[in-house]
C-alpha cells in the first residue's frame, strides 16, 4: 500500500473489559463519506462482546469496504524486553500467537472475559493487580506507539496495569479473544496488509480523536451541544438527538467522524518505526 486507502464506511467501537454479559462501555458508531453525522448502531441496546464479534463476522461476509476502529490494544509491549512475558517459557512469539494463547487460557471464562489470564500463575504476575506486589515501578511498560504518544503529550496507560480508572489491561485481553475468533476473516492492520477490498480493523485511541475535535484536558462529552461542537471541528454536520449521552456513545461517534478524515492521511499508514513492531506490538492508528 503506497498511499491512503479509500473506504465506504468508518466504524468506531468503544470497548470494555468488564466481566459481565453486556458491559455498558460497549458502543458502536458508523459514519459514511461526506458530512453527515455518525450514527450509533443499535442505539439504546446493550451490546455483548459476542454480539460485536458476530456483527463483525457479518461485515466480513458482506465484504463491506469498512475501516473498523477498536478502542483497545491488540498486543502487549514486546520491543522493550524482547518479549511479552520475559521469563515465561510459553511467552508467545508474536501477536497472533498471543491472541491464541489468551483465548485458550480463558476458554472457560463466560462473556469473552479474560479473568483466567489475569489469574494465570505465571502470565498474571506481569500485571499490576489489586492487593498483590507490583511487578514494575512507575507507570509500567509501554509499546513503541505508546511511547510516541507521550511525545505528543498524550497519556496512554500501560496494558499491564489493572488498577484504577485508567486500567486498560482487561479491555486489551478481551479484545484479543475477539481478534483470535475472527480467524483472519477481517485483516487487522498492521499485522496484516490493508486489503484492496473488504473491511480492515485498526486500533484506535479515542483521546486522539477527541483532541482533534477540540475536547481537551481529559474531559468527556456528555451532552448534545458539546457533541455537535466536537463533530463540527471534524467536518461533520450536527447529529440526530440521542436517547442517552454517555461518554461511550459520544467517544464512538467522535472517533468515527475523525476516522473519516484521518483515513485519507497517507502518513498515518506509514508511521516511522512501524517495521520494528508490525508483527508483535502493532500500532495505534493516528499515533503518527
Amino acid at each position: 500500500m503506497s498511499g491512503a486507502p479509500a473506504f465506504d464506511e468508518f466504524i468506531a467501537i468503544d470497548w470494555s473489559g468488564q466481566a459481565i454479559a453486556r458491559p455498558p462501555g460497549l458502543a458502536v458508531a458508523r459514519a459514511v463519506p461526506g458530512r453527515s453525522a455518525p450514527r450509533l448502531v443499535r442505539e439504546g441496546e446493550r451490546w455483548s462482546r459476542q454480539q460485536i464479534l458476530d456483527w463483525l463476522l457479518d461485515l466480513a461476509k458482506a465484504g463491506r469496504r469498512a475501516l473498523i476502529g477498536l478502542d483497545l490494544s491488540p498486543a502487549f509491549p514486546y520491543l522493550d524486553q524482547r518479549g511479552y512475558f520475559p521469563g515465561w517459557r510459553e511467552s508467545p512469539p508474536d501477536a497472533r500467537a498471543l491472541w491464541e494463547r489468551v483465548d485458550s487460557i480463558c476458554a472457560a471464562d463466560p462473556h469473552l472475559a479474560a479473568t483466567s489470564f489475569v489469574a494465570h500463575p505465571v502470565a498474571g504476575g506481569h500485571f499490576r493487580r489489586h492487593r498483590l506486589p507490583s511487578p514494575f515501578e512507575g507507570p509500567g511498560r509501554f509499546r513503541l506507539c505508546e511511547q510516541r504518544q507521550f511525545s505528543h503529550k498524550l497519556r496512554p496507560s500501560s496494558c499491564f496495569n489493572l488498577i484504577g480508572a485508567a486500567q486498560v489491561g482487561k479491555s486489551s485481553l478481551t479484545g484479543m479473544r475477539v481478534l483470535h475468533r475472527l480467524g483472519g476473516r477481517i485483516p487487522v492492520w498492521p499485522f496484516d496488509s490493508v486489503p484492496e477490498a473488504g473491511p480492515v480493523i485498526v486500533e484506535i485511541y479515542t483521546t486522539i480523536a477527541a483532541r482533534a475535535g477540540g475536547v481537551t484536558g481529559g474531559s468527556k462529552v456528555k451532552d448534545a451541544v458539546s457533541l455537535d461542537k466536537a463533530l463540527g471541528k471534524l467536518a461533520s454536520n450536527r447529529h440526530a438527538r440521542l436517547t442517552s449521552y454517555t461518554d461511550h456513545n459520544t467517544d464512538a461517534m467522535i472517533t468515527a467522524a475523525w476516522m473519516r478524515i484521518a483515513a485519507g492521511e497517507t502518513a498515518l499508514w506509514h508511521p516511522q518505526g512501524l517495521e520494528q513492531v508490525a508483527q508483535t506490538e502493532g500500532w495505534t492508528f493516528g499515533a503518527g
